[in-house]
């Protein structure tokens, strides 16, 4: 029989206990931990969702990887075309983990209304699209149909139909800068059939999707040629080993690049995320850990009797030391008890009704966005349990400072 636990869960169960000097202690160490938990389920939940939404967000506008002409231009805009046929469109036999293949072309336009006009980027797109990403923000009306000859049909941003007062199914005027400057504009209408908000600002501010053919005929191109392949892949967190096997199977003449590589400024932000998280963890596990010892030391001086006899009933330092921490650990448990159910219902209720709104121009999305993940909540109170639980070893080496003789008299 387990003494030390059968003693540990009497003192836990008495009325005196619940009654005791210690008792707002306790209390007040029990609400630290769920505190602390709190704090850092939320903290580790919004960190790892803004750094996956934003990074799908732009996935969803550039593809993992670009394949690009090499040459100087590092604008947003196709100049020099590329091939359609090559020997990695529309798959690659060499690189696996690759969901989708792509072809774009962009080019530099204006919208024009009777009283206003806003610069954009035309993005010209083919039937092997993939708009998973614009099914998941579309708020009004559908994504262009590909499927006959010619399509007038584009996507706009939310943004751009309140700068210029549009509404769906409205038709735009567009004009096109020639490459060459001794040539006319060209005008072009389109029909609005689709309106998205990515909450990205970046891109919701500039980016018109419509049909490639509108950007060959344009750019006076042929049917295959196109201004570059975007390529999705299956798993983000191999993005760096996948750029490089992409790099490495296509033409000396092309050029690849990851969304690492063409937006660091912007991933080299989310990454500071994690040293922020990092950083409230180690502060909430110290305070609740302290609180712990506090409440550990005045349920040693509060029972300094019941310590005296059992010493002298022949109970080791060690065993009356479990008994101690058996009670600290019910305290903590407890305490990650209820710290996991408030904060979980903090992220589902965020996760559901979306709360908690922010600013697109800073961070990128319009909420605070939530990723749960079982094995981080996990880690997370196995973590702060096991932390806790050895702060408190030392302290209660004090039960070996107390002599029998003189704790039994103790008042």
């Amino acid at each position: 029989m387990n003494y030390e636990l059968f003693i540990a869960k009497r003192i836990i169960a008495g009325k005196k206990y619940k009654n005791s000097i210690s008792s707002p202690i306790i209390k007040i160490a029990i609400t630290a931990i769920a505190l602390g938990i709190i704090i850092m389920l939320i903290s580790v939940a919004t960190g790892a969702g803004l750094q996956y939404k934003i990074r799908d967000k732009m996935a969803g506008f550039k593809g993992h990887v670009q394949i690009i002409n090499y040459d100087a231009n590092n604008s947003d805009v196709s100049t020099t075309p590329i091939d359609k046929n090559q020997d990695f469109y529309p798959k690659f036999k060499n690189v696996d983990g690759i969901k989708n293949i792509q072809v774009f072309a962009n080019k530099a336009g204006i919208l024009r209304t009777e009283t206003e006009f806003e610069g954009i980027i035309f993005k010209g797109v083919s039937t092997d699209y993939d708009w998973t990403f614009f099914n998941e923000y579309l708020v009004e009306g559908r994504t262009p149909n590909f499927n006959q000859d010619r399509t007038k049909e584009v996507l706009l941003s939310q943004t751009i139909m309140n700068r210029l007062q549009l509404k769906l199914n409205d038709v735009v005027l567009a004009t096109f800068i020639k490459t060459s400057t001794s040539k006319l504009p060209s005008n072009r209408k389109y029909t609005i059939v689709g309106i998205y908000n990515s909450g990205f600002a970046e891109f919701d501010k500039s980016m018109m999707i419509g049909d490639i053919r509108e950007v060959q005929n344009l750019n006076k191109w042929t049917e295959n040629e196109v201004g570059g392949f975007e390529v999705i892949l299956n798993s983000f967190d191999k993005i760096e080993e996948k750029g490089e096997e992409i790099y490495s199977n296509i033409g000396a003449t092309l050029n690849s690049k990851t969304i690492l590589d063409s937006y660091p400024a912007v991933f080299e932000w989310i990454e500071l995320f994690d040293n922020n998280v990092w950083f409230i963890i180690a502060i909430m596990i110290l305070v609740a850990g302290i609180n712990m010892i506090t409440a550990l030391l005045v349920l040693i001086l509060e029972r300094v009797q019941m310590i005296g006899i059992l010493k002298a009933l022949g109970s080791t330092n060690t065993s009356i030391r479990k008994i101690f921490l058996y009670n600290a650990s019910y305290l903590i448990l407890k305490g990650l008890f209820w710290g996991n159910i408030i904060g979980l219902s903090i992220l589902f209720i965020q996760y559901y009704f979306e709360l908690i709104t922010l600013n697109p121009e800073t961070y990128y999305v319009t909420t605070m966005p939530v990723y749960i993940s079982l094995k981080a909540i996990l880690l997370l109170n196995i973590g702060t349990l096991i932390m806790s639980f050895l702060m408190l070893i030392i302290p209660s080496y004090i039960i070996t400072k107390i002599q029998p003789s003189k704790s039994i008299k103790f008042a």
